[in-house]
């Protein structure tokens, strides 16, 4: 078969390493965002922090974005960091080593603000502490070396998953240790006995069982509750409380103190020692909007992201190299260049992905101000990502960035930025609302129901329908699954 040569014309586009490097920080909430650049800092030593000038320069950026063009917009998306080649002049690379580095940090306080400061303690972990007591226990070593191993299989909620034979063979071949299922039995019954209650559970019914049981005075409630656990767990959970009663022959006064006695539990024992782990679960926004004379005023949370600059060494051994002519020397000069030049994309990406979060929230902003201005939820417009690239001049993918992950603090609250994007619903008189607006008087109805004979889809249906909203019995289950509120059944009381 012979060899035929050919030409084909295709058209390509390709990210540059320059805008996949945009694009990842750009999804970067701020915590991670300073994660991020002190492991470049660890990677790239031509990369440095400068001197820290708390300087508000945010102030007229406002304005800036005010003027600035969609055409502007792009330029920070699309535009390629120019390359040295190899015949550039030192000179030409004085510029980027002495030029202003990039303020990255903002002070929004004032001296009379009041500074606080978290104390966190280190404490033991969850694990380390179930090992502190079996210790205590008396057990041969070889049940001490497989409770140690039980120990290890406890996941974050306190439960053990797998099944016991399972974990018999696990032993046998990582361990060399021969046991025996009911041996494994033996132990985990006085690991279950462990605080916190619960811990070595392999069920949700074990884990309430359990905790029942460690009780030291048993009231009658109690009796009761370890009865419905052990043998109506299930019409428990689907709260089938009729059959409860009937069943136990009981008052409606004394399921309310069994139910009380059973909610009162811990279903999660690993996450009971949460607070001693160290660890504090907070909320860092990325953008902050407070309102002063009933205008919005934006500014970006910068926190404790460094101001960063190319290293002074670095130019200078950049300089001594590119003097040499010798194979060693230009090796050397092309390393020292490389290293300068990964660090001056980073800054500059960095820039860009303050300018485009920027331009992005004040648009954001802008388009929900009557929202931001007042905080009524009902003025919120409808708003999806094609609205706000339109007027940026950016592509959908790249909107979808800013607002992935980040969360605004308002006077009214701090949210995630997704939230305040929403689809558009016509009301009977024709006027186009937010769909959040809708989901807003669903949680209103359910928070004023009456718990003991709660709202069903086609009741707040109804109410919705009254109220001018026409939508359908399945767009109603829809909304609620999206804010967690579970099925009337579900949400009754006694």
């Amino acid at each position: 078969m012979a060899l035929r040569q050919t030409q084909h014309l295709k058209l390509l586009q390709k990210l540059s390493p320059q805008q996949i490097q945009l694009m990842k920080l750009l999804q970067l909430p701020t915590v991670a965002l300073e994660q991020r650049i002190k492991e470049e800092l660890e990677i790239n030593p031509a990369l440095e922090e400068g001197d820290n000038d708390f300087e508000n320069e945010v102030e007229n950026e406002y304005e800036e974005v005010d003027n600035s063009s969609a055409d502007e917009a792009n330029d920070y998306e699309e535009k390629e960091i120019e390359k040295i080649d190899d015949g550039f002049e030192f000179e030409d690379y004085m510029d980027v080593a002495e030029l202003d580095s990039y303020k990255y940090e903002i002070s929004n306080r004032s001296a009379d603000d009041e500074l606080f400061q978290s104390v966190v303690v280190e404490g033991p972990d969850f694990h380390s502490q179930l090992e502190e007591q079996l210790g205590l226990r008396d057990l041969s070593d070889q049940q001490y070396n497989i409770g140690l191993y039980l120990i290890g299989c406890i996941d974050e909620d306190g439960y053990i998953r797998r099944d016991l034979e399972l974990i018999a063979d696990d032993l046998a071949f990582s361990q060399n240790i021969q046991t025996t299922k009911e041996e494994l039995e033996i132990v985990l019954k006085t690991i279950q006995e462990f605080d916190p209650g619960g811990v070595g559970a392999r069920s949700l019914q074990e884990c309430l069982l359990i905790q029942l049981e460690k009780k030291p005075v048993k009231a009658r409630e109690t009796h009761l509750a370890i009865e419905v656990v052990k043998t109506m767990m299930d019409e428990f959970s689907k709260k089938h409380y009729d059959k409860i009663t009937r069943k136990l022959n009981i008052e409606d006064e004394d399921l309310k103190e069994i139910i009380a006695e059973i909610t009162n539990l811990n279903p999660r024992p690993g996450n009971s020692e949460g607070d001693n782990k160290g660890q504090i679960s907070e909320v860092v926004p990325d953008f902050n909007i407070a309102v002063n004379d009933g205008i919005p005023e934006l500014s970006i949370n910068q926190r404790n992201l460094p101001e960063l600059k190319i290293s002074d060494d670095y130019a200078e051994m950049l300089k001594e190299y590119s003097r040499k002519k010798d194979k060693p020397g230009k090796e050397a000069s092309s390393f020292v260049r490389g290293k300068i030049e990964s660090a001056q994309w980073f800054i500059e990406a960095l820039q860009q992905r303050h300018q485009t979060m920027l331009i992005c929230m004040h648009t954001i902003m802008q388009y929900q101000n009557e929202y931001f201005s007042s905080g009524d939820e009902s003025r919120l417009k409808p708003m999806i990502l094609k609205d706000i690239a339109d007027k940026v001049g950016l592509d959908i993918s790249t909107v979808s960035r800013v607002a992935n992950s980040k969360y605004v603090q308002t006077p009214y609250g701090t949210f995630l930025l997704k939230t305040f994007f929403s689809e558009s619903l016509s009301t009977e008189n024709g006027e186009e609302v937010s769909t959040r607006e809708v989901k807003k008087i669903l949680q209103d109805c359910i928070a004023t129901e009456l718990k003991k004979k709660p709202l069903t889809d086609d009741a707040l249906c109804i109410i919705l329908k009254e109220k001018g909203y026409n939508i359908a019995r399945r767009t109603v289950a829809k909304y609620r699954e999206q804010l967690d509120i579970p099925v009337a059944r579900m949400r009754k009381e006694i």
